[in-house]
């Protein structure tokens, strides 16, 4: 689960982390309320949405114009801001070209930046481990810095076992070119963060950049969160900050029937049991020339409900111009799985070629159920004969 700057650090501000003052707003005249409160000679007027990289963005009726975060030194520069962004699709290389409507602005005071560092923590599926990862080079996107200069990006890796040590946040500190009272500024930033990450079962701590002023001081300029959905149920207060218009709609129904569900820009729906056979599935597609539109495993132990509403939600992307269907039947029965198919197609009137592969427990019961269906439905022996299928009855559609 994501959530927005404005909230990320109201998050990090109560576990110690330094970041200016700010406010959120909906509309131009909380933000000029805003502004007002905060008293400050220059004001940074940001969009809140899901994605990086807003202040070279674009909006979508102004693609020459100004991006999602702007300078404003006075009232009147705030209030311009806010009526220019509020209600406006941003576009960034993050939203892809659809962009994300602007409902929510954050106010922030300005600041004196003398340094722009990078500082992440995350875990490091390898080794299990939280790992810190900071660069000199902050403002920038980490990917560009790792594939240009991965010798400025420096890692630190946390023994779950010791925790946090104070020699490796100063080690860092050093390497950052930090110096006297900056180091211990770090140090407590570094702190914060570890402390907050650990507390709240987050994914993803990132400070983009993390800035030194020119009195010394270090300030989280951005910060991004994410959380591991699976830990939810521990943290009630954190679900409650969840933005749904900020989530693609087909996953945010998929997590309601329990799917794991993720939308991809491809044009053949998937609809797999099992994460790896998922990604195996998708893998083939690719190998045959298309591109998958979704990854969506149902589970081992899916219900007949659980199949149909994840058939449903394939079939309402616009995108999807054909279905493969591959499913292993182990604990989960072949004969369900097509039960839940033909009553989800005659429900959706399915419109676009689907290729159903199935194997295992009752496999010959699903196939004759099919059969009988009177639904057009092309079988298919294994998945690579899957995969030539419906990559072909795609093409053939097409033309």
């Amino acid at each position: 689960m994501n959530i927005h700057e404005y909230q990320a650090k109201a998050l990090l501000r109560s576990y110690g982390m330094p970041v200016p003052e700010g406010r959120a707003a909906t509309t131009t005249d909380e933000a000029i309320a805003a502004a007002r409160a905060l008293d400050a000679a220059v004001t940074v007027v940001k969009a809140q949405i899901h994605a990086g990289g807003r202040g070279a963005g674009h909006f979508a009726d102004r693609p020459e114009g100004k991006g999602g975060v702007r300078l404003a030194r006075s009232i009147e520069d705030v209030a311009d801001a806010a009526e220019a962004m509020l209600g406006s699709v941003l576009v960034t290389r993050q939203t892809g070209p659809a962009g994300r409507l602007v409902r929510t602005l954050y106010v922030e005071s300005g600041c004196d930046i003398a340094r722009e560092l990078y500082f992440s923590m995350l875990v490091d599926r390898s080794t299990g481990r939280l790992v810190i990862v900071a660069s000199p080079d902050g403002g920038m996107e980490i990917e560009e810095v790792a594939a240009n200069t991965p010798e400025r990006i420096f890692k630190e890796s946390i023994d779950p076992a010791k925790g946090l040590c104070d020699y490796q946040s100063r080690g860092l500190a050093v390497r950052l070119g930090l110096k006297g009272r900056e180091i211990r500024a770090f140090q407590n930033v570094v702190r914060a963060a570890y402390t907050a990450f650990t507390g709240l079962d987050a994914a993803i701590v990132e400070i983009n950049p993390l800035v030194v002023t020119g009195a010394g001081d270090l300030l989280a300029l951005d910060a991004k969160m994410s959380f591991d959905d699976n830990a939810l149920f521990r943290h009630p207060a954190l679900a409650e900050l969840r933005d749904e218009n900020e989530e693609d709609p087909r996953e945010r129904e998929a997590a309601e029937y329990g799917l794991a569900y993720v939308g991809l820009d491809g044009n053949i729906g998937c609809m797999v049991n099992g994460a790896g056979l998922a990604m195996a599935t998708m893998d083939i597609i690719k190998m045959e020339g298309e591109e998958p539109a979704n990854f969506l495993d149902v589970g081992g132990g899916a219900s007949k409900e659980r199949v149909a509403a994840a058939f449903r939600i394939l079939i309402a992307d616009p995108k999807v111009r054909g279905i493969l269907v591959n499913i292993f039947g182990g604990i989960m029965r072949c004969d369900v799985i097509a039960e839940a198919i033909i009553a989800a197609s005659h429900e959706t009137g399915l419109n676009v070629p689907l290729v159903v592969r199935l194997a295992g427990t009752n496999v010959e019961r699903g196939k004759a159920l099919l059969a009988e269906s009177g639904l057009t439905i092309i079988p298919a022996d294994d998945l690579g004969d899957a995969a030539r299928k419906i990559v072909s009855a795609v093409r053939n559609a097409g033309a």
